[in-house]
């Protein structure tokens, strides 16, 4: 107890050091009360959040029609030697580097070099047979037939191109490719080789030269451990309420193009105005990876080309979310409005997702369902606890893969229904109402692979509120 009330205090003092400092970005200049009022309610989200789920650091931008018009950065980027986040703080960028391995993709196929519809055995000549059925768009919507690191991966050994290509053409399909959707971290690692292949240099360095530079995305860059590299932030992780810098991987692990960038908001900024003003790309790349992909069934699913295509309130939201190492990230866009939130935090589990969702709600209220329009927001009062919103449903995840099975979550039901890019949920299977107690809502994993079942289990964990009520504490 006396360490969680250190870091408490530790969050607070943090928050409080975080108000006032001005963010050295090329924001909007502020001219409105509306603008003011809206950029409060955002740093009240933000800073109670940060107490929630402990979470050291965080930085964020709204982007309306390609320009900042709020961007600040709150905590620590490095708890150790007290460095304040800023806009300027570069973050690791999780899965949301997906985007930009797709993005270098589509500038090949726009070059001639690549099809999307190639077998990738044409670029790995001495691939296996199986791989003569899987296309360039399977693997860009994670419907090729892998799923994640075999196990007894070796994510601490060093790896040139030469040998990871060897080790992934040994793991075996788990399912037939176009079958189905399931999220894999392996097939774009093997998009990076073969982006490497076809362009003759190292994907990231095709990044630089034909995205990042020509975006004036002056700080994006692949992972290094190597390089002095201004205003890097640690990660960090949770141990039993502990504190612990992010766990070590190998240096090359941390190049593959599954998403190993180095990030900032700004970046993320400038990123966002040009896919809004349809820059480096023809329109018909753009719409290709925001489509779903169309399953060998003819059904579809909601994921494009490193794009999660979802909806909120009825409205079309096109985003994704990363987790790596002690780092989460999230870019959620309203095209409709042309309204973009990214946030990144320096602490593995922190959801990131709802905090960019409720911003994204607090510039645009029509965004929130009707049942959230009557319950969010509210400060209530339980035996036990306290919470920005009231704890208000059990959900039990079947232990399909022996996780735990019971957790009591605080929030909107469909926060959790969407939180996550590659959970798939059926939902209100059945309701009982005990009293003034929490309504139990049974909800059934449809898929994903046991890394995805980990990572929501993550971010629903650091969801609750902390309590030493037994009725709110994880359960198995």
């Amino acid at each position: 107890m006396l360490y969680k009330t250190s870091l408490l205090i530790l969050l607070l003092l943090t928050i409080i050091n975080a108000k006032g400092q001005k963010a050295k970005s090329p924001a909007v200049k502020v001219n409105s009360a509306v603008e003011i009022k809206l950029q409060t309610k955002v740093d009240s989200l933000v800073e109670a959040e940060m107490i929630k789920q402990k979470t050291p650091g965080i930085a964020l931008a709204v982007i309306r029609d390609g320009k900042i018009v709020y961007s600040k950065g709150y905590g620590y980027s490095n708890v150790e030697h007290q460095v304040p986040v800023k806009p300027e703080t570069i973050f690791q960028s999780g899965s949301v580097g997906k985007q930009f391995t797709a993005f270098a993709v589509m500038l090949l196929v726009e070059d001639g070099k690549i099809s999307l519809d190639d077998p990738i055995s044409k670029y790995f000549p001495d691939a296996p047979a199986e791989w003569n059925k899987v296309t360039v768009r399977h693997l860009l919507t994670h419907s090729g037939g892998w799923a994640s690191y075999p196990k007894g991966f070796d994510f601490r050994a060093d790896y040139t191109e030469d040998t990871l290509y060897k080790i992934i053409r040994q793991i075996p399909f788990d399912f037939a490719p176009g079958e189905r959707y399931q999220y894999s971290n392996i097939g774009y690692a093997t998009l990076g080789l073969l982006i490497s292949k076809v362009n003759g240099k190292f994907y990231g360095d095709f990044l630089k030269e034909r995205v990042f530079t020509p975006l004036g995305m002056t700080t994006a860059r692949v992972i290094t451990e190597a390089d002095i590299v201004p205003n890097r932030a640690a990660g960090y992780w949770l141990d039993n309420g502990q504190l612990k810098n992010q766990q070590w991987v190998s240096p090359t692990i941390n190049t593959t193009a599954d998403g190993s960038l180095y990030l900032t908001v700004l970046d993320m900024a400038k990123w966002e105005a040009a896919l809004n003003a349809g820059r480096l790309l023809k329109n018909e790349s753009y719409q290709a990876m925001w489509t779903p992909v169309k399953l060998n069934n003819g059904k579809t699913h909601p994921y494009g080309f490193g794009w999660t295509i979802d909806s909120l309130n009825g409205k079309l939201i096109i985003e994704h979310g990363g987790t790596w190492q002690g780092f989460e990230s999230v870019i959620k866009r309203y095209p409709e409005k042309r309204l973009t939130v990214a946030v990144f935090a320096n602490l593995r589990g922190t959801n990131v997702n709802i905090i960019a969702r409720r911003i994204m709600q607090f510039y645009h209220p029509k965004l929130i369902p009707p049942r959230e329009q009557s319950s969010s927001g509210s400060l209530k009062t339980q035996q036990g606890f306290k919470s920005r919103y009231s704890i208000s449903s059990y959900y039990h995840i079947p232990d399909k893969e022996k996780l735990p099975a019971m957790l009591i979550i605080h929030g909107a039901t469909d926060y959790i229904l969407s939180m996550h890019p590659a959970a798939k949920y059926v939902a209100k299977l059945q309701e009982k109402q005990k009293g003034d107690r929490p309504i139990l809502l049974l909800v059934s994993w449809e898929g994903g692979h046991l890394g995805s079942q980990e990572e929501l289990l993550y971010t629903l964990k650091f969801m609750l509120w902390q309590s030493d009520h037994p009725d709110f504490q994880l359960k198995k």
